[in-house]
């Protein structure tokens, strides 16, 4: 069997553009709950450490437990895509993320709250992947930054409740609450896919009738030799970084680092993530219609991510109160950027392996978020350890993170050329 979006351009299949985008909204409400449990940790920090005693590293292994298991899963989930479909991936493994709320809710000890997440990785696994293999099969090749920019500024809504309105729900609860309210609007989202989304029989006929069938071990060999190309190495270099550092920050140290720095309360802290969460609605669409084209594309990649590293840096080097709430909207706004990593990948790789290369990139963006939580989470407990501010060390960690995914992206080899 062909990988998904093997065929998309050859063959275009029988859905009307209000049809695909009925379909890809029903697909980003998954979507845009998995954005929402990813980022649950900035606010949910003080009161799981009040709780629970975490220590930063603690926090941060809590927080990179989801990235991991969602990560790990990507290439499970392309393999499950490829074999029976997006609709029946995404309606089994969904409701993991629903038990793992529900868990965590109820969670008597650390042990159980990363069981928990765990499961809320699993399920939510195939949310994003499911919305980029339907664009890359429904919509127009030339369409595709565009409307995975527009995807994934919609998905953002879920980011959204993870600022002010669940700051003020712990607030007046408990964070066990936060978890709660997410595992009822993650059944509901289940509920819209299950509803809405029915994948044409010519999409399956496409990927069926014009070769012949994959065995799970020719199918597993196909992700293989993605790895024998060259130029993959630098791009998953580049991917392991680049949505780490913006999830690191608005997803673990945002609420820690304004409470603890300069006093802020837990809504106060929620309003700032709100607000960056905001920006970043709108930045992906921005970014994916300038998408200037394969020849061109590169050079902004390496420059913007040189400009988020110098962010984070300043924000290391002057602990000012107005710069560590501006630095995290500019990274907001900035943060969009990385949707032309994924026009990237799209045109790096031929047709026949498009599918698992996103499939590919996106375990490498989330295995990414995984290593730098746990890793600022290490750097920031030995800061604390040794007498440093940690909020800094934390900065500074990520910014060089940041800097070797650019040197790697701009001095490994790249794809010969573009399609």
């Amino acid at each position: 069997m062909s990988p998904p979006s093997a065929n998309a351009a050859a063959h275009p299949h029988p859905l009307s553009a209000p049809q695909a985008w009925a379909m890809l909204l029903a697909l980003v409400s998954g979507f845009a709950l998995s954005q929402a449990f990813r980022t649950i940790t900035a606010i949910m920090a003080t009161g799981l450490q009040a709780e629970f005693g975490l220590s930063a590293q603690a926090l941060g292994v809590f927080a990179g437990t989801f990235a991991f298991a969602f990560g790990t899963m990507q290439l499970f989930m392309g393999i499950a895509i490829d074999f029976w479909g997006i609709r029946r991936t995404l309606l089994v493994a969904f409701p993991m993320a629903i038990a793992g709320a529900a868990l965590s809710a109820v969670a008597t000890g650390y042990s159980m709250l990363l069981a928990g997440q765990v499961l809320i990785g699993v399920g939510c696994a195939p949310a994003f992947l499911v919305c980029t293999v339907f664009i890359a099969r429904y919509f127009a090749p030339s369409r595709f930054a565009a409307v995975s920019g527009a995807a994934m500024g919609v998905g953002g809504l879920g980011m959204l409740f993870t600022g002010t309105p669940l700051a003020w729900l712990v607030e007046q609860s408990s964070w066990r609450w936060g978890f709660g309210v997410l595992a009822g609007l993650a059944a509901l989202a289940w509920a819209l896919i299950f509803w809405k989304v029915r994948e044409p029989q010519a999409a399956h006929a496409d990927t069926t009738a014009h070769a012949t069938p994959e065995s799970l071990g020719q199918t597993v060999r196909g992700f293989g030799a993605l790895f024998l190309l060259p130029h993959t190495v630098g791009i998953l270099l580049l991917a392991l970084m680049t949505y780490a550092s913006m999830l690191s920050l608005r997803g673990l140290w945002l609420g820690p680092l304004l409470i603890d720095r300069h006093g802020y309360t837990l809504v106060a802290s929620g309003h700032v993530a709100t607000a960056m969460s905001l920006v970043s609605l709108f930045s992906p669409a921005f970014f994916g219609r300038m998408d200037p084209g394969p020849g061109t594309r590169r050079r902004w990649l390496i420059g913007f991510t040189v400009l988020m590293a110098a962010l984070f840096a300043a924000m290391g080097v002057w602990q000012l109160a107005w710069l560590d709430v501006a630095g995290p909207l500019a990274v907001g706004v900035l943060s969009g950027y990385m949707v032309l990593q994924y026009a990237d990948v799209r045109s790096s790789y031929p047709a026949a392996m498009t599918g698992r290369a996103m499939s590919v990139f996106t375990m490498a963006l989330f295995l990414g978020v995984a290593l730098m939580q746990w890793i600022t989470g290490v750097a920031a407990s030995t800061a604390k350890a040794q007498g440093a501010e940690p909020y800094a060390v934390v900065m500074f960690t990520i910014a060089g993170m940041l800097a070797l995914g650019a040197a790697a992206f701009r001095w490994l080899p790249a794809p010969r050329q573009q399609v």
